[in-house]
């Protein structure tokens, strides 16, 4: 089932002076593009992880409760629950206690046994759960080789704005980010 992001990063995981560093840029003309860069480059590093870098608020939407009473939690890694609820038959929503939830970081997972929790009365999007993911607030937390891919997509995109080699194109990830982001992908079964 879906999940919709709420509540965007508060900061991206490099600064556009940082940006701008690395990209050897010292005007200020291409500031825009600059940022708009390192915005795309790390939606771009999240798609391919399903890791949110910056912490980030998104909601789940299930159908029902799964069986085994695992829920698994996409984009990862998950810091809380926020908030959850139920919507029953006559699509009024009730809220459930947060603390029913028990976050399991390393599977990316939230775990409650669901026969504790009242049934969805709606047959589809019947459950709601808010949750913030994210590796933390600040660039500093976000692990470093995820950093460098976000700089190396952005020196990339900066160089090849719009140019397309015979054949291929060369907006296409480089083989050095897909190496760093493949130890962080996460998998799911």
């Amino acid at each position: 089932m879906p999940s919709f992001l709420l509540e965007p990063p508060q900061a991206e995981p490099l600064s556009l002076g940082e940006a701008k560093a690395f990209l050897r840029v010292e005007h200020g003309d291409e500031d825009d593009v600059i940022a708009a860069l390192v915005t795309a480059a790390r939606m771009h590093v999240e798609a391919q992880t399903r890791r949110a870098l910056i912490t980030q608020v998104w909601r789940l939407v299930r159908d029902a409760w799964p069986a085994d009473g695992g829920l698994t939690v996409v984009p990862a890694p998950v810091q809380a629950v926020v908030a959850a609820r139920v919507v029953d038959a006559a699509g009024a929503a009730h809220a459930i206690d947060v603390q029913s939830f028990v976050v399991d970081a390393a599977s990316a997972r939230l775990v409650v046994p669901p026969w504790s929790l009242p049934p969805p009365g709606r047959a589809i999007a019947g459950i709601e759960i808010d949750v913030r993911v994210g590796h933390g607030d600040a660039p500093a937390d976000v692990p470093e080789p995820l950093r460098h891919a976000v700089r190396l997509l952005v020196a990339h995109w900066y160089d090849n704005r719009g140019l397309v080699a015979i054949g291929q194109s060369v907006a296409l990830m480089p083989g050095t980010v897909a190496a760093l982001l493949s130890q962080y992908r996460m998998r799911f079964i």
